[in-house]
């Protein structure tokens, strides 16, 4: 780079400022510093706006996809609960069958004892009168005719009996078909009872793990904020604790099963954890955990020590006029000027949370008014203890400030 000269006139007279290498060398590195300063600024402002509102339509589809698989593992669950059902009636009405099958095959073969004993007592009694006949016709050979007729009487006799023993051997063996059929019958249901029962203990453990994948993100995400899980389990539930109807008698059946009574438990297991899962979210609902500026902005100070005191919130700077929104749900508890703060909304929340926000230049909403989580009700500005437009951001729990990063993250984080 030669030396240059720069000619200045006037109408007084002609004057030169001298240029030299490393003075051209200064100048050009300074327009590049700040040109590359001023790119890479835009790049982030660009990609903050870009990823506030992929990281939303993000939780928007997880939650909803969460939900979806849910309601379908439940109606899936109900699907093979009433299959079972069906399956244990099948069995219960074969396993009657056979109880009745069987009871006529005792009743036969009683009968048939009984047939038998008989008949044994018949056959004693037709050799008796044989050799009773025998005798007669020994001694009493002059009449015939009497002698036949008994014979007849004594054939037509055992032929009876013989049908009859016919007819109650027939009817055994047709039982003892009938109730062998009944069994197999029993079997096959018993088979499907069984594998009804495996698949629905696959699709209740298939439920029980997507709600421990469900429950401890958010176990960890309100631990992680200071809100102690069970304490916050139990505030809600206060809240949410309706009970009514009309009540009816319980019918108990006599006929238990091991199997289906466990699978009940499961059941009822897995509704618990459905209504803690439930109960986060209402909770979550309710505390403050989105983004108070949605628009591009810049972190400039962070929660803890600053200059030798404790800074006791975030710093997001944007110009003057970005829109504030509510982090969630609550009243407007003070709206206007503070010291320090400069002009400030307070917003109590329920679970024993409040937000602030701060250095505003314009407050849209007053004291008493009730707000929606996303509801417009500021303007970021320069007031009060500022160097620049910016929002003082704060999030109180019980009173005491804590870090509202941990809120913001810890919902992206779950969500």
């Amino acid at each position: 780079m030669p030396e240059q000269r720069l000619f200045l006139r006037s109408e007084n007279g002609t004057r030169f400022v001298r240029l030299r290498p490393a003075t051209q060398l200064a100048a050009m590195g300074g327009t590049a510093l700040v040109f590359g300063w001023s790119i890479i600024a835009s790049a982030i402002l660009v990609t903050d706006a870009i990823s506030a509102g992929s990281a939303k339509d993000q939780t928007g589809r997880a939650q909803l996809a969460f939900e979806q698989r849910l309601d379908a593992l439940s109606a899936e669950r109900d699907q093979r609960a009433n299959e079972a059902s069906a399956a244990q009636a099948r069995f219960a009405v074969a396993l009657e069958q056979v109880s009745q099958m069987q009871s006529q095959l005792l009743t036969s073969e009683e009968r048939r004892h009984e047939l038998e004993t008989g008949l044994g007592v018949v056959q004693a009694n037709l050799q008796k009168a044989l050799a009773e006949q025998d005798a007669q016709l020994r001694t009493a050979s002059a009449n015939p005719a009497e002698t036949a007729a008994r014979n007849e009487e004594f054939s037509v006799a055992l032929d009876i009996l013989s049908g009859e023993l016919q007819g109650v051997a027939s009817a055994r063996d047709k039982a003892e078909t009938e109730a062998q059929e009944a069994q197999l019958a029993a079997e096959r249901l018993t088979v499907e009872r069984d594998a009804i029962v495996a698949r629905q203990d696959e699709i209740l453990a298939q439920i029980e793990d997507a709600v421990t994948v469900s429950v401890e993100p958010l176990d960890k995400m309100f631990k992680s904020v200071g809100i102690d899980p069970d304490k916050l389990l139990s505030t809600v539930r206060k809240g949410y604790s309706g009970q009514g109807g009309p009540l009816t008698p319980i019918a108990y059946s006599s006929h238990g099963n091991a199997a289906i009574t466990q699978s009940e438990t499961r059941g009822n297991q897995i509704l618990v954890s459905l209504d803690k899962v439930n109960t986060y979210r209402i909770a979550a609902e309710k505390l403050p955990l989105s983004m108070p500026v949605q628009s591009a902005f810049r972190y400039t100070s962070g929660f803890g020590a600053r200059w030798s005191r404790r800074h006791e919130g975030i710093d997001m700077a944007a110009p003057v006029g970005t829109p504030i929104y509510a982090t969630g749900d609550g009243v407007v508890i003070f709206a206007g000027w503070q010291r320090g703060y400069g002009n400030v909304i307070k917003v109590q929340h329920e679970l024993g949370t409040e937000t602030r926000y701060g250095h505003l230049s314009k407050i849209h909403v007053r004291a008493g008014q009730r707000v929606s989580r996303g509801a417009r009700i500021g303007d970021m500005g320069n007031t009060g203890r500022s160097t620049g437009p910016h929002l003082h951001y704060e999030v109180r729990v019980n009173g005491t400030a804590v870090n509202p990063l941990s809120f913001i993250k810890a919902a992206q984080n779950v969500f």
